[in-house]
């Protein structure tokens, strides 16, 4: 028996599947291993909030201090973040995105993802694989806040100052 409508845990499950998938297209362009979940919490923190120190991102995140000072080191040693001493208060390490690591996630976020959809829907029939897609790209139309957020408008901003060069 059909049934119809959506159950809260069928949300979020697909929810968990299409980051999934987002996250093996970012991948599948390839600057090598994403970072695990703790050191990903902080890279999160520190797109956001450009420039700000172990210990701000500490708090926002909510990791032990020595933690994130953990991360940071292995971010910076990827090439993902840069660091430099605070000229203000010259015990403070302030973190920043690399640009170059920047200008990666803005290329490879604007990556299509209908080929990886219509691979997982499982779907041999692209007619209906392009409703799919295209229902799911109404739904995000919908639902994703009008206004970006500081992760956004800053790939946003590096995609735009790319465009120009």
């Amino acid at each position: 028996m059909y049934r119809q409508g959506m159950e809260a845990l069928e949300l979020i499950q697909l929810g968990r599947r299409l980051v999934r998938i987002g996250e093996q297209v970012l991948r599948s362009a390839g600057d090598g291993p994403a970072p695990p979940l703790g050191p990903s919490m902080v890279l999160q923190d520190v797109f956001a909030h450009p420039g700000g120190s172990v210990t701000d991102i500490t708090g926002r995140t909510g990791l032990p201090q020595s933690y994130v000072s953990e991360s940071i080191a292995r971010l910076r040693d990827q090439g993902f973040v840069v660091t430099e001493v605070d000229s203000a208060d010259r015990r403070r390490t302030l973190v920043r995105t690399n640009p170059d690591h920047l200008r990666s996630v803005a290329r490879k976020g604007t990556a299509s993802v209908d080929a990886a959809l219509a691979q997982a829907f499982d779907e041999s029939d692209p007619t209906r694989a392009e409703v799919l897609v295209n229902t799911l790209s109404e739904m995000a139309r919908r639902l994703l806040p009008s206004q970006p957020g500081p992760i956004h408008r800053q790939l946003r901003q590096e995609q735009t100052a790319s465009d120009k060069t």
